[in-house]
């Protein structure tokens, strides 16, 4: 039988061992490695279990194709979530909220997973500022990060308007967020 200390070791090596290590990205990497990037909607979420990992799907209403073509409506999966009883935190996943709107940078596997590039870093959010302008923000994540992650907004930028639908190339950056 096993022990209350026994079970709480082997849970604590369970959640080491499941441990999220993260790259930071430029602008520039998230657009070359992003197999698409949108501007959509968020319409509702759900959660799966797959393969013992919880992602919950944020199924997306595209108003925008920045890069490449999707249909108007996409799932995006993010680790992380609660399903049923269970919860799983992914450090640095983004909580995306149904009825905002997001600039996302996204990748899609061979298998047809579609993912963020960079969990937060590739997730933007669409806002107005003081002078009615739309500009992209990174949302805060910081009480889902442990240690120095990157901060809440690590830019704001003013969208010149967004780019119109077409190919965005790395050289490109500049002529499109001002």
């Amino acid at each position: 039988m096993f022990t209350r200390r026994t079970v709480m070791a082997w849970l604590g090596t369970a959640m080491i061992a499941a441990a999220t290590t993260l790259s930071q990205l430029t602008v520039a990497d998230m657009i070359e490695q992003s197999t698409a990037i949108v501007r959509a909607k968020v319409q509702g979420s759900f959660a799966v279990n797959r393969n013992g990992t919880i992602y919950t799907y944020y199924h997306l209403a595209v108003t925008e194709n920045l890069k490449s073509t999707t249909p108007s409506t996409l799932d995006v999966a993010v680790p992380g979530g609660s399903l049923g009883r269970v919860s799983q935190s992914v450090a640095g996943a983004p909580e995306l909220k149904t009825g905002s709107e997001y600039v996302l940078f996204l990748w899609t596997s061979k298998s047809g997973l579609t993912q963020i590039i960079g969990l937060s870093q590739g997730a933007f959010d669409v806002r107005s500022n003081a002078a009615g302008q739309l500009v992209l923000a990174r949302p805060a994540i910081a009480a889902r990060c442990p240690g120095d992650c990157w901060p809440a907004a690590i830019f704001s930028l003013p969208v010149a308007p967004l780019p119109p639908p077409r190919s965005i190339t790395p050289s490109s950056v500049n002529d499109h967020f001002v």
